[in-house]
C-alpha cells in the first residue's frame, strides 16, 4: 500500500492516427476519472511543434479542469518561464486562482518545451536558451509580481528540476521542488540532497518539500502493462539517439518495432527507475521510490496509447493507497 498523496501529469498524447483535438477531449475525460479516484493534483505540462504531444496553454487546461472539478488541485507542469513574459505569467495563474482559490498550482520549468530550434527560437522572440542567470531572473521576477500585486487569492509555487542546478535554486528561492524522475532519474538522488541541504524557508515555503514524478504504466496483467508501455520505450529510444519525433505508435506498431541491443539496455535501465505492472507489481516499485527519495508525494506520468487504459492504470494505482495516507504537507 501507498501512504503519500497521489497526484498526476498529462502531456496530451497525440496518438497515431489521432488528432490534436482528440488529445484535447483525451485530457479533459481523464481528468474527471482522475477527480473521482481521489488524486490530489492533476498538471499539464507545456509542449511546443511536436508530433507526439499537443500545444496545449497548461494554464488553458487547469482552467477547464477547475471549471469541471470540484476539489483535486490544478496547475502547470510546467509553465516554461523562458517562454513567457514574468508578469503574464504572474497575471494568469493568479486570475486562477482568484476564480477558484485553494486549488491552484503554478509548477515553473525552463525548458522550452521543443526539440524544433525554430520553433523554440520563435517563443523566445528569435533569442538563444536561456541562461542560468535569465532562468532565475524569469522566475524571481514572476515571484515578485505575485508577492507585489494586489491579486488576492494566489497560485501555490513550485520549482521543476531535473537536475542539481535547478534543485539549487528551489532551495535558494525557498520553492517547493518538482523533480522529474521520469526523465533524469540519475540525478534525483543527488538533487534531493541539494536541496534539502541548501534550503532557505520563504514566504512560499517554511520547509523544503519533495514532488517526485514517476512514469507509472499499471494494467490488470503483466502483459498488458507491458504492451501499453511499449510505444513509449520506442519513442525513448528514438530520443536517445537523437532522432526527430514521431506520432505516439500504436502497441501494435510498436511491438513491431525491433530495438537494437544498445536500445534495449538503455530503455531497460531507466524502466528500472519507474513503476511498471499489475497493482500488486507496482506497489513496491513505487514504495521503493518514495523511500528512497523521501518524497511527501508522487506524481504519475502514464503515457499509453489507449485514454481508458490510462484511466484503468491510474485507477488501479489509486487503490493502492491506504485509508490513512499522510495528507499533502
Amino acid at each position: 500500500m501507498i501512504d503519500l498523496p497521489l497526484s498526476a501529469l498529462e502531456v496530451s498524447l497525440v496518438e497515431e492516427g489521432a488528432t490534436p483535438a482528440d488529445a484535447l477531449r483525451n485530457c479533459q475525460s481523464v481528468a474527471g476519472e482522475l477527480a473521482r479516484f481521489g488524486y490530489h493534483r492533476l498538471w499539464f505540462a507545456e509542449h511546443h511543434h511536436s508530433p507526439a504531444i499537443a500545444a496545449f496553454p497548461p494554464v488553458l487546461l487547469a482552467a477547464d479542469t477547475a471549471a469541471t472539478t470540484a476539489a483535486m488541485r490544478v496547475g502547470s507542469g510546467g509553465v516554461l518561464a523562458p517562454n513567457h513574459a514574468p508578469l503574464t505569467v504572474a497575471e494568469q495563474f493568479a486570475t486562477l486562482a482568484a476564480l477558484h482559490p485553494g486549488r491552484v498550482d503554478l509548477g515553473i520549468g525552463r525548458g522550452p518545451g521543443t526539440f524544433h530550434e525554430p520553433t523554440a527560437r520563435a517563443l523566445r522572440r528569435g533569442a538563444g536558451p536561456a541562461t542560468d542567470a535569465e532562468y532565475r531572473a524569469d522566475v524571481e521576477a514572476i515571484l515578485g509580481f505575485l508577492g507585489e500585486e494586489n491579486f488576492g487569492e494566489l497560485p501555490e509555487p513550485w520549482l521543476l528540476a531535473s537536475s542539481d542546478a535547478g534543485a539549487g535554486l528551489a532551495a535558494d528561492l525557498g520553492l517547493p521542488v518538482a523533480f522529474a524522475h521520469h526523465i533524469r532519474p540519475d540525478n534525483t538522488l543527488r538533487a534531493l540532497e541539494r536541496y534539502r541541504s541548501g534550503f532557505r524557508p520563504s514566504r512560499w515555503s517554511a520547509a523544503p518539500r519533495v514532488l517526485v514524478c514517476v512514469e507509472a504504466v499499471c494494467a490488470d496483467t503483466e502483459e498488458r502493462a507491458a504492451e501499453l508501455a511499449r510505444p513509449m520505450d520506442v519513442i525513448k529510444a528514438g530520443l536517445l539517439n537523437g532522432l526527430a519525433e514521431t506520432p505516439f505508435p500504436t502497441p501494435a506498431a510498436a511491438a513491431r518495432h525491433e530495438l537494437g541491443e544498445r536500445d534495449r539496455e538503455a530503455v531497460a535501465g531507466f524502466v528500472a527507475q519507474q513503476a511498471r505492472g499489475t497493482k500488486e507489481s507496482i506497489a513496491p516499485q513505487l514504495t521503493r521510490i518514495a523511500e528512497a527519495t523521501g518524497a511527501d508525494e508522487l506524481m504519475l506520468v502514464t503515457p499509453v496509447f489507449d485514454p481508458a487504459a490510462r484511466v484503468r492504470s491510474f485507477e488501479l494505482i489509486g487503490e493502492l493507497r491506504t485509508r490513512g495516507a499522510r495528507q499533502p504537507v
